[in-house]
């Protein structure tokens, strides 16, 4: 029998604080109880932002806390020709096309419907569920002539996912299984149309993160992710990811945030207190784990 596969997966790009320490620490639990196997990837695709120091120190982190993970680790920079490769495949089958838009003429755009809408003439313009104003499908309907010519001329471009193409090849329903800390599965519904037509390769990275970490699940054979509520949204594009590249869907569970004394989750981006910064504080790997419920 096949055991399962958990992966804890962070990005080199900050020092990692108690939510990824409670993550790691649920991934490993998760592993042990149901005699599965763990896994450490590193998600450096942003090779601007990430950094060795930072990555040196994910292992330094985890291993204080004294989890074992299997060997090599998988690091997403060493493999874009796997995303680039998934990219073509998605091409072929006709649901991706190339965005030329800036942010700032998205947000243009944007800003011009929503002032139509305050007249009544139009609906409030929607949101995708991390907040951002859907795309306008400004380049969505650009002539294959118009294309050639601007990729020829090495206009910058990021490729969206075609989310009326979608509609017609994938109409749903949609869903996936999630389960419990007691391995209690359950059907749950997706929605991945709420995401509209999603960035699936970036103007700055042969790839992103919804089409990295599909394509890097299904190589590794993860069979179960454990990750943050912050990323169930994220789910519903996943699925429907792997459904176009013919890849295996897992099982999903969706943690619970740590949050900081304000209510805010904790965050790299924030400057939200680092696990080195802890244990150079007196803390021990012993005092963490009861800190966190184990």
């Amino acid at each position: 029998m096949t055991k399962p596969v958990f992966r804890f997966a962070p990005s080199p790009n900050g020092r990692l604080h108690l939510g990824h320490a409670y993550s790691a620490l649920l991934n490993a639990d998760f592993a042990q109880r149901f005699d599965g196997r763990l896994l450490l990837r590193i998600e450096d695709i942003d090779t601007t932002r990430c950094r060795p120091e930072f990555e040196e120190a994910i292992y330094k982190d985890l291993a204080w806390l004294g989890l074992a993970w299997e060997e090599p680790v998988r690091r997403q920079s060493e493999h874009f020709d796997d995303y680039h490769a998934a990219f073509r495949a998605l091409k072929g089958r006709g649901v991706v096309y190339p965005c030329f838009c800036s942010r700032k003429e998205i947000a243009e755009a944007v800003a011009c419907r929503e002032a139509e809408a305050k007249t009544g003439a139009a609906q409030p313009w929607p949101r995708d569920p991390d907040g951002a104003s859907l795309y306008p499908g400004t380049c969505r309907d650009l002539s294959a002539g118009e294309i050639e010519q601007r990729i020829a001329a090495g206009e910058p471009h990021a490729w969206r996912l075609d989310g009326a193409a979608l509609h017609e090849l994938l109409p749903g329903p949609h869903g996936y299984c999630r389960f419990d800390r007691d391995g209690r599965e359950e059907e749950v519904a997706a929605d991945p149309w709420r995401w509209g037509d999603a960035v699936i390769v970036r103007k700055d990275t042969p790839t992103s993160y919804h089409l990295s970490v599909v394509v890097d699940d299904a190589l590794q054979g993860v069979t179960h992710v454990v990750r943050g509520q912050d990323l169930e949204a994220a789910t519903d594009l996943h699925i429907l990811l792997q459904a176009l590249l013919g890849l295996p869907t897992p099982l999903y569970h969706h943690h619970g945030l740590v949050l900081d004394p304000e209510g805010d989750k904790l965050a790299k981006s924030r400057q939200s207190q680092a696990l080195a910064e802890l244990r150079e504080a007196g803390a021990t790997p012993q005092s963490i784990r009861q800190r966190l419920g184990f």
